[in-house]
């Protein structure tokens, strides 16, 4: 499971097997090494990804079912300090700006629709040297949570786990400046027969999840 969707899936989690009965496992981590893991022979039955590029690879090497993909959550960028009384983009060329938190976006989606972001208003030449790169999202928010970073491009949802307090200021990012953060899910081959991994992918586009995922800070389709 993408490391984004962490706090969501402990709700899901929990309303799946009160309501069927049945125990899932998880494992988080960055969608570009749980994708190698899975390569790999990582004995795992399910994978959500925080993209989509990632499922489509494994159902192309035969590592999952064709048939079994589909849209879990649509991602949410913000631009978070937990500090600033106020965040927008000019913050990211502010003096006192000296540390911008992101996701590898070579691992993991949200540092790769930071990147595009960033691009798209001719910033990222001139933020390079800014740069803090965590593996994945979780990273990121960490280095702005714990100030090793000023800001730090996280998801929206992360920020809504925070209490009150400790949320700051939030510029959420347009979502036509950067591709859409799509997180797929795929039934792996190891799970094909497993009844509780079918059922899982099931319970995830009913309502009840699809309430669980709008109210956590993604969209769902």
């Amino acid at each position: 499971m993408a490391t984004n969707f962490t706090t969501t899936l402990a709700a899901i989690e929990t309303d799946f097997e009160t309501e069927s009965g049945l125990d899932i496992d998880v494992v988080s981590g960055s969608t570009g090494k749980l994708y190698a893991q899975i390569i790999n022979g990582a004995p795992y039955d399910v994978f959500l990804a925080a993209d989509q590029a990632r499922p489509e690879h494994l159902i192309a090497n035969g590592h999952a079912a064709p048939a079994s993909r589909f849209t879990y959550a649509i991602g949410k960028l913000a631009l978070w300090s937990p500090t600033d009384p106020e965040v927008s983009a000019n913050t990211l060329t502010a003096p006192e700006t000296v540390r911008l938190a992101l996701a590898n976006p070579d691992l993991a989606p949200y540092g790769l629709a930071a990147v595009q972001l960033l691009e798209r208003l001719d910033l990222d030449t001139q933020l390079r040297s800014k740069f803090v790169f965590g593996e994945n999202v979780g990273q990121a928010f960490a280095f702005v949570s714990t100030g090793n970073a000023q800001l730090g491009f996280v998801s929206v949802a992360q920020v809504l786990t925070l209490p009150e307090t400790r949320k700051g200021s939030v510029w959420l990012v347009p979502p036509q400046l950067h591709d859409p953060i799509a997180q797929d899910a795929v039934l792996l081959t190891r799970g094909a027969d497993n009844p509780t991994a079918r059922a899982f992918l099931a319970y995830l586009k009913s309502d009840a999840a699809h309430e669980i995922i709008r109210r956590s800070g993604y969209e769902s389709e």
